[in-house]
């Protein structure tokens, strides 16, 4: 049977909030870790084409350190799909990126986005 996440837990905010005191903490990296201390079955982080939450020394730590089973949200930009497919999560996610949004608000156009989403795939 196979096994499926009971828990899994994002760790984007952690780093929304270390960008946006322009520092180096809350470490998402440290967020990771404690909640797979805390019984987290799984890491959630989406490295935007921008990169105002996670970077690209935050995915390289990801998976260098988390034990559990990770999901890498991102773009279909070619830079980030690229690390995706060097680092090779457990799991990646597409989702749509807006420069408006705070967060990810909305789905994936598939149907009018349908060429760069096969290509991404």
């Amino acid at each position: 049977m196979p096994h499926f996440i009971d828990l899994g837990v994002n760790v984007d905010h952690v780093a929304t909030l270390r960008q946006a005191r322009r520092g180096q903490e809350p470490d998402p990296i440290i967020a990771a870790a404690l909640a797979e201390q805390g019984g987290a079955d799984g890491i959630t982080f989406h490295l935007r084409e921008d990169r105002r939450h996670i970077i690209d020394r935050d995915v390289e730590l990801f998976v260098q350190t988390v034990q559990v089973r990770t999901n890498f949200e991102l773009a279909c930009a070619a830079d980030v799909l690229a690390i995706c497919c060097r680092v090779q999560p457990d799991w990646a996610l597409l989702v749509p990126e807006s420069r408006e949004e705070v967060t990810t608000e909305g789905g994936l156009d598939v149907v009018g986005d349908s060429g760069r989403i096969a290509d991404a795939i």
